[in-house]
């Protein structure tokens, strides 16, 4: 069965189609350009070029450098490396996660898996425009806070979450604890759509999925902040 050449698709935001440039630059490594790019060879290192030239690109469009970008196989695997890694590396001075009702599951998923290993989780509300008041993230934050994961745009209903003012709300009361909170968000929704510079944004990890923005499916982005407690 072919897609209709009558059809009118309207569901971006669920998934995009490969643009030809994006595919056209995938083939080589599908075909002529096959080598392990771990290995030392000319053909491997052709792809380990490659992969450095993309994540070279990828951490301009954030505004970093490229050893902050790790490449996941999609979205979910981003959001849950991220809010695992962060949790784990600190749990030896914290066990507190907040996040909000309306994280896509990926997050809320990995959450309670969390939960169930002894982490103390709270899922902070919304108000009837699906926006986090960041008074409240501040109010949530205690002694035992290491992470709050926040999204950036909304894949239900596209509310734009206030995420330079929560992170300002976060930095204030980690300075004043004395302690670092690493801020975690899930941009997938937004990429191609919003400005996704880290700097301005305010956070420490940041989730993408290349699917969302004429991308293959299975391949993902994190960022890392450099010295971000993250266990891999």
């Amino acid at each position: 069965m072919t897609t209709s050449e009558n059809l009118i698709y309207m569901d971006h935001a669920a998934t995009t189609p490969v643009r030809p440039e994006v595919l056209n630059a995938m083939l080589p490594y599908f075909s002529d350009r096959f080598g392990n790019p771990s290995s030392i060879y000319t053909l491997a290192q052709e792809g380990r070029k490659a992969l450095d030239d993309s994540r070279d690109t990828v951490a301009d469009v954030l505004g970093d450098r490229m050893s902050t970008i790790v490449f996941t196989g999609g979205g979910t695997e981003s959001d849950n490396t991220a809010i695992k890694g962060a949790a784990y590396a600190q749990r030896d001075i914290g066990n507190h996660i907040i996040t909000s009702t309306v994280e896509h599951h990926a997050v809320l998923n990995t959450c309670q898996q969390l939960e169930r290993s002894g982490f103390d989780v709270i899922y902070l509300p919304v108000n009837e425009h699906g926006l986090v008041d960041p008074d409240n993230v501040g109010r949530a934050i205690g002694d035992q806070t290491t992470l709050v994961s926040i999204m950036l745009a909304n894949n239900e209903i596209g509310t734009i979450e206030p995420i330079s003012e929560i992170s300002r709300v976060i930095r204030d009361e980690a300075k004043r604890r004395g302690k670092t909170i690493v801020f975690h968000t899930d941009a997938v929704q937004a990429a191609g759509l919003l400005e996704l510079d880290v700097e301005q944004l305010g956070v420490d990890m940041l989730s993408l999925s290349a699917h969302k923005f004429h991308g293959p499916k299975g391949a993902g982005v994190l960022y890392v902040k450099r010295g971000t407690p993250f266990g891999p």
